[in-house]
């Protein structure tokens, strides 16, 4: 956040009006893994469980990154570490069961999953508005800025998957859609990683 550090200090979180918002960002993200992942078990939507998965990914992310504010660079980088693996391990499952799902041939409820997406999306948008000042901090306060950034995109491409599920009477848009958040999620994982072995090195 500009103002919070200096030219070669990255903003490490120490900030109690970050905190707060991070303590509301959990909020949401915590209440919208039990509404989302509900309605994907109901919509039998592959899109909307890996949706709901980033949810609960999301909030112990945060909860992570409160806990390591303000301690050493090397516990905010291994915390980094592990929030970046952990994003590969939810990409990895996601993909998998996305595979698997190409072959099952129920259709999912283009409805339950448009109306759920939407609701989603407006979840994240207010993360998304409370954190984007906080977006280019070291690779703790950035990753959770990553994982806030993939909620708004997978709930507009799991819309885009209901509108095409609807149009085509077809599971296939909805399980392309999960296979870029999977995607998404990979990618994610190599930026924080990358940043927070830098963030170690550079500390050495």
């Amino acid at each position: 956040m500009s103002g919070c550090c200096g030219d070669n200090d990255k903003f490490d979180g120490v900030s109690d009006e970050y905190k707060r918002r991070l303590w509301i960002v959990i909020a949401l993200n915590a209440s919208m893994f039990v509404v989302e992942m509900t309605a994907g078990h109901l919509a039998k939507s592959q899109a909307l469980q890996a949706d709901a998965l980033d949810f609960f990914g999301d909030a112990l992310t945060y909860g992570i990154s409160l806990a390591v504010i303000g301690a050493s660079i090397r516990a905010r980088t291994a915390a980094a570490l592990a929030k970046g693996i952990s994003l590969f391990l939810m990409g990895a499952w996601v993909f998998g069961s996305t595979v698997y799902r190409v072959f099952f041939v129920g259709v999912p409820e283009a409805e339950i999953m448009g109306v759920v997406a939407a609701l989603a999306l407006a979840t994240n948008l207010a993360s998304v508005f409370l954190l984007v000042s906080y977006k280019d901090g070291d690779a703790n306060v950035r990753s959770v800025w990553l994982c806030s950034r993939n909620d708004a995109i997978g709930n507009v491409a799991v819309m885009i998957a209901a509108l095409g599920v609807w149009a085509t009477a077809s599971g296939w848009p909805d399980l392309i859609v999960a296979a870029i958040m999977a995607s998404l999620f990979l990618s994610s994982s190599f930026q924080i990683i990358r940043q927070a072995l830098e963030e170690r090195h550079q500390e050495a």
